[in-house]
């Protein structure tokens, strides 16, 4: 009998389900035992090809080429892992292998990896998913106890695979047609250019607001204060500092009668378990934590710690057959120091308070919210980052089980010579569930004196004294620039921003990309400099706000591609052809390509080179006539208008804990080159030295070569 071969996502990940299934000798690039052959992907192997490779004179930027339409978009190996892919080609087609367990990443991304692998090495073998949410030993031995038939998730493949092939071409097409249009280098995507879009239209906003002083007239009671306002409209603002004045002026001293007390009870419960989108806007308004710097975080707890359960999830529920485990991990926190003061209030109930709010089968999508794993927790070997997130994860699962937040809204309206004051304070009845969240602010947050105010015991028509009273001077403020907890709301959420009911009804469960992939647009947008970091806030610069006046609001809209990912997912759940999805995309690739021709938007790209470094770093490797200049964020070659695509950018290297600078291109270009450049290996954790490389192949691509541990 052959052996079963279990392919996984990342080397790491192929290591512990090889731990779980026994097989631990070790081969050339997988592991085996009696019976599995356990071996990995290194993230993708494959990717599209580029248009080069379907004709050589396609690598030049022509508008008489576009559109770009290849009757079938093939598959190429991503030269840097190719090794890696031999080997899984070499597996899987070999006599020894009678089946095949996919095991990469139980998602979209992760189905598309397997799958691509698999049909570009021709196997026809038979083949199981592992589809699992947590990587503790127990979850992937039950796993492996319920395997599921490969086919059952063909249309997740093809959704995948419609999304892959979607970005490209729209990517290829859009990007070199508005490129040629407007004599600029300009990248654009399906999903990256309504989000710059909804960063434009804020700012388009605040620069066009118009700061107003006005006047807000303050009474002082002694023991609290009261608002001037004006009762027709509830309004406060007074434009006229005369007329500010003059109301001080005329209640300052005098008696007023309270006309009416308002008490109004205010029930909070607790807030669903996490998301990721939900895990990264929290991570960013407490800890200034990037989107994407939370999604590692959370992806090492997952996979390296194996205290969370999978994270990239869009639902923020658990399915029912879940009861019996939630109890099992409540039971393991309690055991630990940090959370058992948490858990005495959970575990005094008779019984845990399971409600629609938690359990709900059919808001439960491909995985479960994320929680706690099912683990013993030992927290004192995470970093300082992993304990800020998984404090989080853990106080919102215990959170869920506690009762509502209570407090009362007191509002009191004074009369005084016919004007009108208002005094607003908070009064909290029962903390509940926020209990657990003192000590744990918002980054920069301040207390509302709304919340601050105590109004004292009061009375209707209770006479109450003026002491003084006086016109404060304030100013209109302007919305504010998104943050990043702003943004994956804003793209999230990407109904709000249509007008047209019926349409944003149609998409309200849909937005601009997935919790998995949100994160990785923000980053793109920033490394191809249409925004920039300032502070916690996301402002669009001048090549992004141009960019967006000239592409067409089919492009820009979020109803656009709030319809694709609505597409997406409903090919994902058997509800919609991929070939109609398709069919969709090839017109409006067509239909961009003629907006750019016949645009007549007069606007000129400032020609980014002007920030280039001072001269020539040395003679470009791909094409050979060009020069390498540098950029703010890449360096290029000279010749890009005649077709060369030689680009490294500058963040290359972020992964392996360095940065690509002009010493280094330079002595690459002179040397063939960069010797001795310390890294850390983003799979493993180790340090070391290796060579740095540039494949001329890759139009750029940065290669490691010869890495030697310290």
């Amino acid at each position: 009998m052959g052996k079963i071969l279990v392919i996984a996502e990342k080397p790491s990940v192929g290591r512990d389900i090889a731990k779980a299934l026994g097989a631990v000798k070790k081969g050339d690039g997988y592991l085996y035992g009696e019976k599995y052959v356990v071996s990995w992907a290194i993230g993708h192997l494959l990717t599209l090809c580029d248009p080069e490779d379907y004709e050589k004179s396609l690598k030049k930027w022509r508008a008489e080429d576009l559109p770009i339409i290849p009757e079938n978009i093939k598959l190429k190996a991503i030269k840097e892992t190719e090794s890696q892919l031999n080997i899984l080609k070499s597996l899987m087609n070999s006599s020894r292998i009678e089946s095949i367990i996919c095991a990469t990443d139980s998602g979209r991304e992760g189905e598309l990896i397997f799958r691509y692998i698999y049909e570009y090495v021709k196997c026809s073998k038979p083949f199981e998913r592992l589809w699992i949410s947590s990587m503790t030993d127990k979850a992937i031995k039950d796993g492996f106890a319920s395997l599921k038939a490969g086919s059952e998730y063909d249309s997740l493949y093809k959704s995948a695979k419609c999304r892959s092939e979607a970005d490209w071409l729209v990517g290829i097409n859009a990007s070199r047609a508005y490129t040629l249009k407007y004599d600029s280098l300009l990248s654009i995507g399906r999903v990256q250019s309504p989000t710059l879009n909804i960063v434009v239209e804020r700012q388009k906003e605040i620069d066009a607001f118009e700061v107003k002083e006005y006047y807000e007239v303050i009474a002082d009671y002694g023991n609290f204060e009261g608002v001037w306002f004006l009762r027709e409209f509830t309004e406060t603002k007074i434009f006229e500092k005369e007329k500010a004045e003059e109301k001080a002026k005329k209640v300052a001293g005098k008696k007023g009668v309270v006309e009416r007390i308002e008490n109004e009870e205010k029930r909070i419960p607790p807030p669903l378990l996490y998301d990721l989108t939900e895990l990264q806007r929290d991570c960013n308004k407490k800890f200034g934590f990037s989107a994407q710097k939370t999604l590692s975080v959370a992806q090492d707890l997952y996979e390296k710690r194996k205290m969370i359960t999978y994270p990239r999830t869009d639902s923020r529920y658990l399915s029912d057959d879940m009861v019996q485990k939630v109890g099992s991990i409540l039971r393991r926190l309690k055991n630990t120091e940090e959370y058992k003061d948490c858990l005495e209030y959970v575990f005094s109930l008779k019984e845990l308070p399971f409600s629609k709010r938690i359990i709900d089968n059919a808001k439960v999508t491909d995985h479960h919210a994320i929680i706690p794993a099912d683990c013993n927790f030992n927290t004192g070997r995470l970093t300082n980052d992993e304990k800020k997130v998984f404090n989080l994860i853990v106080l919102r699962f215990i959170s869920v089980f506690y009762p509502v937040y209570v407090y009362n809204i007191t509002r009191v309206i004074v009369k005084c010579l016919e004007e009108t004051l208002i005094s607003k304070g908070t009064t909290v009845l029962s903390e509940g569930w926020t209990a657990l969240y003192k000590g744990i602010e918002e980054k920069g947050k301040k207390q509302k004196k709304d919340d601050e105010a105590i109004i004292p015991p009061l009375k209707e028509k209770q006479e109450i004294q003026i002491i003084s009273a006086k016109a404060v001077k304030k100013k209109t403020t302007p919305p504010k620039p998104y943050t990043e907890a702003g943004l994956l709301s804003a793209m999230e959420n990407a109904g709000r921003f249509i007008e047209n009911e019926g349409i944003k009804e149609a998409i309200k469960d849909s937005g601009i990309g997935t919790p998995a992939t949100r994160a990785a647009i923000i980053e793109r947008l920033l490394t191809v400099g249409y925004v920039v970091r300032k502070g916690k806030s996301i402002i669009p610069t001048e090549k992004g706000r141009k960019l967006m006046d000239v592409l067409p609001e089919e492009l820009k809209s979020p109803k656009t591609t709030g319809r694709w990912e609505k597409g997406l997912s409903s090919i994902a759940k058997g509800k919609m052809q991929e070939e109609r999805f398709m069919e969709s995309i090839k017109k409006f690739v067509y239909f961009l390509v003629d907006n750019a021709n016949k645009s007549g938007i007069d606007v000129v790209f400032e020609e980014e080179r002007k920030g280039r470094s001072k001269g020539s770093l040395g003679k470009c490797p791909v094409c050979g006539k060009g020069e390498i200049f540098e950029n703010s964020k890449a360096f290029f070659c000279s010749g890009w208008k005649r077709g060369c695509n030689f680009t490294v950018w500058k963040n290359s290297l972020d992964s392996y804990g360095n940065t690509v600078d002009s010493k280094m291109v330079k002595n690459i270009l002179k040397y063939g080159k960069a010797e001795g450049v310390s890294c850390t290996l983003p799979q493993t954790g180790e340090k070391g030295a290796a060579d740095i490389i540039i494949n001329t192949k890759l139009s750029g691509g940065i290669e490691i070569t010869n890495f030697k541990r310290l």
